[in-house]
């Protein structure tokens, strides 16, 4: 199912929370970008993340590649900024209902130097919260088994454990691996 956005410019669109703005990503992003990328556990959990990642991938990560599903409205791939810097990623995509009965889904990273303040959590309960407001039913994430901080960010956002998805995760080195399915309902 579709969400409901007439009237939503995707390309412009800005979401806050309590503590963070989710808006999209612009060039002077890159320089934190790649330094995030740096990071062993983003090339651990970040299956699609080039190795080596090079300020050239930074760069068109930030101009191209997070703009290109807001543009086709398919996806809101957010920077999360805190205090005016950038602390991570965040996104939800499957607008269109690509996510079949599933519904969107929302992914996420935080920054080496942002972790452990709860910045994930907030960010992807915001985003979910975004997709309820224009009729999502469900909202769901994927965390690898073995990625416990990010199975905690979930819970901390509000989604339930629904189940483990076996060998659903493609791996650069062509390992599969399972994923913990985590789905988040529309309140009543």
């Amino acid at each position: 199912m579709a969400l409901d956005l007439t009237g939503v410019d995707l390309t412009t669109a800005v979401v806050r929370t309590a503590r963070l703005v989710l808006r999209p990503f612009r060039p002077d992003d890159a320089d934190a970008v790649f330094r995030a990328c740096q990071d062993p556990g983003h090339r651990r959990w970040l299956p699609n993340l080039p190795e080596p990642y090079t300020r050239a991938d930074a760069e068109e990560f930030v101009t191209v590649a997070a703009a290109r599903g807001r543009a086709r409205g398919t996806a809101l791939d957010t920077a999360v900024e805190a205090g005016g810097g950038l602390v991570g990623a965040c996104g939800v995509r499957h607008l269109d209902g690509g996510g079949g009965l599933l519904g969107p889904d929302v992914g996420y990273w935080t920054a080496p130097w942002a972790r452990g303040r709860g910045y994930a959590s907030e960010a992807a309960r915001g985003l979910a919260d975004w997709a309820f407001g224009y009729g999502a039913e469900r909202v769901h994430l994927f965390a690898d088994v073995d990625n416990v901080a990010s199975q905690t960010v979930a819970e901390r956002a509000g989604f339930t454990r629904e189940g483990v998805v076996r060998r659903c995760l493609a791996y650069r080195d062509g390992r599969r691996a399972d994923a913990v399915l985590f789905g988040r309902l529309r309140e009543g």
